[in-house]
């Protein structure tokens, strides 16, 4: 095996299990890690329209829509007209800030002992690369 081959089969072993373990995290919360993904996102960046998180998600529109209308049905986003009327902008709710700020402090373990072990600086260096990685992969 190569080393490229062996990298993206460690990413593989690690990322299934990764995902299975964060979503035990958050069923008290009712969501998943795609849902808890635009629930970051949009605690990070504002409001945004479904094709920006569609974007940032490298999925397709249907798939935020019905991700959204979840969200909106547990309260934890609400949605608005955005500059055209075609438009609706998310944004997290009331709510939705405050259990933004719960879920990281409930996760904040969790990412604690995932990453036990790992110097600060490998998980810098390891961030960087899946940025070029992904950089490459969109190109």
């Amino acid at each position: 095996m190569t080393i490229e081959q062996e990298f993206f089969n460690q990413y593989r072993l690690m990322y299934r299990p990764f995902i299975n373990k964060l979503n035990v995290q958050l069923e008290p919360y009712q969501l998943y890690s795609s849902q808890w993904a635009v629930l970051r996102f949009l605690k990070d960046k504002g409001p945004h329209s479904f094709v920006d998180i569609a974007n940032f998600m490298s999925i397709e529109k249907p798939s935020v829509t019905k991700l959204v209308h979840k969200l909106v049905e547990l309260g934890y986003v609400e949605t608005m007209a955005g500059k055209d009327k075609r438009e609706k902008l998310v944004h997290l709710s009331a709510h939705g800030e405050k259990l933004v700020q719960e879920i990281k402090a409930h996760l904040k373990p969790f990412f604690e002992h995932a990453l036990a072990g790992v110097p600060q600086r490998d998980i810098e260096i390891a961030t960087q690369v899946f940025e070029r990685i992904c950089m490459n992969i969109n190109q």
